[in-house]
């Protein structure tokens, strides 16, 4: 229930400003801020054309300029998810007018940092791409042609209000876990900088690579027993990974920095396993299987489907791969000779509407259980993009090389992104 409100309206019982977290949270900004040249940062003009953002999102202007004047870019292709496509224009007319640059605006959906489109970028002639509101989730080659720069739209919130909720609805000796997504990750090292006095165990857990308290839909931190979870986020999704994940915490919480409310959230874990085991049951009786690249940016891996497709022709399976922007009940249904379906897209996919299809829709971890590669787990693993992932996720040594380093000119180690990234799929049965 909407706890957060019996506190609507007190005075915060934390100090408005913490010198150790100012001193922690800008300190990587700082030294971008201060390579930025300051014809750029105090441009009057530039900074008349940014009132029309709003103010407590942080769209990164002053720097994506500076790193197309540094790049020398010519056309920019700008990738939006669809909650800050409304701001798409705005932005397209500032940096083309203060960067001199053509800019492209890809309107296809985006629905995470898996779907950065640098391969039509490449084919629309664009030499640089601007990816808002995801994570640096996909790597791309630093000596290539093509340059990426990711802004996750950090978005400013009432921190007093979080702090305060929590307060109000937990006793000191709660263990509690911090976590959300993206936008708000400065906001949680900050809470937790803040209520770390208060609270005698407040963590923000990471699944590496993430960033601290960062979750995905298909990835996320590994937690304790015991104690809470506060996420931070104004929908579901992102906070049901970290329960799928974590069915040994019992008490979930969603803060909504928009509503400002703090309710309690649950998952049916036995549901979802009884859907999930049934399809598996399913697929393991079928005699052609569908492997599904996803081709919606980068969200499908070709080494994935690789490896899929020699264990199913190991078990004399016959095997068709099929490419897919977009995965819909209608469209596999055309596959009439297909009896079960493997997708290397979004787990979660299979997970949340897999009981749409007429036919078996199986993640890649799934796909495994059915061959007897691996047994069921108990907790059903959200490690697609961990690095501690299992044999189905895109890190884990059976699928990508490890990501190599070595020595730059200026004596410093430089990783460098794994070549799979940049390997056709091969396609044929």
């Amino acid at each position: 229930p909407g706890m957060a409100s019996a506190v609507e309206g007190k005075k915060a019982l934390v100090p408005s400003s913490s010198r150790d977290g100012e001193a922690k949270k800008p300190r990587r900004r700082m030294r971008v801020l201060q390579q930025i040249p300051k014809e750029i940062l105090e441009d009057p003009e530039l900074k008349e054309a940014m009132k029309i953002l709003p103010k407590n999102y942080s769209f990164e202007v002053p720097k994506t300029i500076w790193r197309l004047k540094s790049a020398k870019s010519k056309r920019v292709a700008l990738q939006f998810p669809e909650g800050l496509l409304m701001y798409s224009c705005i932005l397209s007319d500032i940096i083309s007018k203060f960067a001199g640059v053509e800019t492209v605006i890809m309107g296809d959906v985006t629905y995470g940092a898996c779907c950065v489109d640098d391969l039509s970028a490449t084919a629309l002639g664009c030499d640089f791409v601007v990816h808002y509101g995801h994570s640096c989730l996909v790597p791309v080659d630093p000596n290539g042609f093509l340059k990426m720069l990711y802004v996750f739209v950090e978005i400013s919130i009432d921190v007093n209000h979080l702090c305060s909720s929590l307060q109000a609805s937990f006793k000191a000796e709660t263990k509690v876990h911090l976590a959300g997504t993206i936008q708000f990750t400065a906001a949680l090292r900050t809470a937790r900088t803040r209520l770390k006095s208060y609270f005698t165990h407040m963590a923000v857990p990471q699944a590496k690579p993430l960033s601290p308290g960062e979750v995905l839909g298909c990835t996320a931190p590994k937690l304790p027993e015991g104690g809470v979870v506060v996420f931070v986020a104004d929908g579901r999704f992102h906070l049901e990974s970290l329960m799928i994940m974590n069915p040994q915490v019992e008490h979930f919480y969603k803060y909504d920095p928009y509503s400002r409310k703090l309710t309690q959230e649950r998952y049916d874990y036995k549901a979802m396993f009884k859907l999930r085991l049934g399809a598996i049951s399913q697929a393991q009786g079928a005699k052609t299987f569908g492997l599904i690249l996803g081709s919606l940016g980068r969200q499908g891996n070709p080494k994935i489907i690789d490896r899929l497709k020699k264990m199913f022709e190991a078990e004399k399976k016959s095997v068709v791969v099929v490419l897919l922007s977009e995965i819909f009940p209608a469209k596999l249904e055309l596959f009439a000779n297909v009896d079960a379906w493997v997708q290397v897209a979004c787990p979660r996919l299979s997970i949340d509407w897999g009981h749409a299809f007429t036919k078996p829709l199986l993640s890649p971890y799934e796909a495994e259980v059915a061959l007897g590669k691996v047994q069921w787990q108990q907790v059903y693993p959200m490690d697609f993009y961990s690095k501690g992932g299992g044999p189905w996720s895109n890190y884990h040594p059976e699928v990508t090389r490890t990501l190599k380093t070595r020595r730059a000119k200026t004596g410093r180690r430089r990783r460098v992104a794994p070549k799979i990234a940049y390997e056709k799929p091969k396609i044929g049965s």
